[in-house]
């Protein structure tokens, strides 16, 4: 078994391993009816698939011709924007309030919750200004 033929494997192992997270990401977003449940599809396994995807990306073109940085870069940016795109999706959800809220933290009462303390809505709306 030659380097090249290891490196086929490798990539059609890569190849399906992807196409399968892919593919549950897909089925996932079509099934869940909330859409708080519907973006933990895309963003965890499609994440995962199309990382493993770019993986076989990386690896046919370490095999068959010369190295690249491209998927690795593509890899780096996909890691980095699908957690903080998610975040913000969810936060939207929270205050357009179309979700469940989330349950109350057991010991403070304004950290991560729609809650505002007094001292924070002086400074947040000056004299003057209409709250919407």
């Amino acid at each position: 078994m030659t380097l090249q033929d290891i490196g086929a494997i490798a990539t059609a192992l890569c190849l399906l391993i992807g196409a399968g997270f892919t593919l549950v990401g897909a089925i996932g977003l079509v099934k869940f009816n909330d859409s708080m449940t519907r973006l933990h599809a895309p963003t965890k396994v499609g994440t995962v698939g199309v990382g493993a995807l770019l993986l076989a990306s990386i690896l046919y073109s370490l095999t068959y011709k010369y190295g690249s940085a491209h998927e690795i870069l593509i890899m780096a940016f996909l890691f980095v924007t699908a957690p903080i795109s998610a975040n913000f999706i969810a936060k939207v959800n929270i205050h357009r309030r179309s979700c469940e809220t989330p349950p109350e933290p057991p010991q403070d009462d304004t950290w991560g919750t729609l809650n505002v303390p007094e001292a924070d809505k002086a400074v947040s709306n000056p004299v003057g200004s209409t709250q919407s």
